[in-house]
């Protein structure tokens, strides 16, 4: 599947909604991206850009079982299997842009509260942060660091993990399924 430009432009602003089990299953780990890009809006896949390496490094890891092919759409079955296994996915902010950095950073304060309310709320063991500047701006830790952070939110461990974007070069498939693993193990999600 593909898309024009203006197609795509025609998302912008659109809003993807969270991708979360049902509330009497268990949540064990909660992704966190920045915010929908286009692409994602267009799907209403989260990670769907074709380029980004979310989706094949939770499939390094050993979190999913099977390709998903995030550009076309998550197929509903992709999304049972993600609920069934207590994962969701959620952004900072919900608003599609472009590019990340078409954000305000009073957007991603905001994100930051209604992020800490849901966590709140779902008490996942783990939440998994994709983005070391989205973190220090939407939390305000500006000597946050990857990995792990000092201290819990209520009882769910916080991880920062490396942002997935195909814009992230320095990154691969590996380094990302490295870190997402950890995650994944402080979860319970994989052994």
């Amino acid at each position: 599947m593909g898309f024009t430009r203006a197609e795509l432009e025609s998302f912008r602003d659109t809003e993807v909604a969270d991708l979360l089990p049902a509330r009497e299953q268990a949540l064990h780990l909660l992704f966190v991206g920045i915010n929908p890009g286009l692409w994602t809006a267009a799907t209403q896949t989260h990670f769907a850009h074709p380029g980004n390496r979310f989706y094949p490094a939770l499939l390094r890891a050993g979190i999913l079982t099977s390709p998903v092919d995030q550009s076309a759409g998550m197929s509903d079955d992709d999304r049972d299997a993600l609920r069934r296994r207590g994962i969701g996915i959620t952004n900072l902010a919900a608003r599609a842009t472009a590019r990340a950095d078409e954000l305000s950073a009073d957007e991603l304060r905001d994100g930051g509260e209604k992020l800490r309310a849901l966590v709140d709320d779902r008490r996942p063991r783990v939440v998994a942060v994709a983005g070391i500047t989205a973190y220090r701006s939407a939390f305000g830790d500006r000597s946050a660091r990857a990995g792990e952070q000092a201290e819990p939110w209520g009882t769910s461990r916080v991880f920062v993990v490396p942002n997935p974007s195909g814009l992230n070069a320095h990154e691969t498939v590996e380094s990302l399924a490295r870190a997402y693993a950890e995650a994944a193990r402080a979860a319970g999600v994989i052994g």
